[in-house]
């Protein structure tokens, strides 16, 4: 990590009440992405991790039990339950927590782990940890938004900023979903530095494959 967790939080406090309208069509577009194939259940708990202003959150809590939404901003925690507040969604609950310690309750159930461009801040080490921390909440299904490079990183590109990103490659981050027990059902190329992967494991696979639902995309 190029900078702290203080100092990541910090940055992102002072410019969250300008923070939604800041973001690329490349960001809504993954954003969109990782709400389409989260799809939870009616009866899911979902794990937003890097929640920020609630993105993905608040667009996945209509159709989940529960979003535990999990970021180190409190100012950007605060414009998220404030969003949620004004759309009356009481299942949603914004509280810090960080990627290799997310501070949910041990026994806490957890079906679906979602984050939208929020990792590329970890070194590649600390997103191994970081993937190894979401499949041990026994999530059946994982989907990251994130910058990620396809090709060769160009630090000149509008997705990296090599003072505080620090982007992994595409397939550095499926094989660390693999060597947990995932296996990547859905890559998608929103960007030659964007992607959204999507990991599952276990029944969810097996019914993914069933209904014909497992879709390889081409990275």
């Amino acid at each position: 990590m190029k900078k702290t967790v203080e100092e990541h939080a910090a940055r992102f406090s002072e410019k969250a009440a300008e923070y939604d309208d800041s973001k690329s069509d490349e960001y809504h577009a993954c954003a969109s992405l990782v709400v389409d194939y989260a799809a939870p259940n009616a009866d899911d708990v979902v794990l937003d991790l890097g929640a920020g202003t609630g993105a993905i959150a608040l667009a996945l809590a209509p159709d989940a039990e529960r979003v535990l939404a999990r970021d180190i901003s409190e100012g950007m925690m605060e414009e998220g339950r404030r969003k949620a507040d004004e759309r009356g969604l009481a299942n949603v609950a914004f509280a810090y927590g960080e990627f290799r310690d997310p501070e949910i309750d041990p026994d806490q159930r957890v079906d679906v782990v979602t984050s939208n461009f929020a990792l590329h801040h970890l070194a590649d080490d600390e997103k191994r940890a970081a993937i190894r921390e979401m499949a041990a909440t026994g999530a059946r299904r994982i989907v990251l938004g994130d910058v990620a490079f396809f090709e060769e990183p160009d630090p000149e590109a509008p997705f990296y900023g090599p003072e505080v990103d620090d982007p992994a490659t595409v397939g550095t981050l499926v094989e660390a979903f693999t060597v947990e027990g995932f296996a990547v059902t859905a890559v998608e190329r929103v960007h030659d530095q964007v992607a959204v992967i999507v990991a599952e494991r276990g029944a969810a696979l097996a019914d993914a494959a069933e209904t014909g639902s497992v879709e390889g995309r081409g990275a």
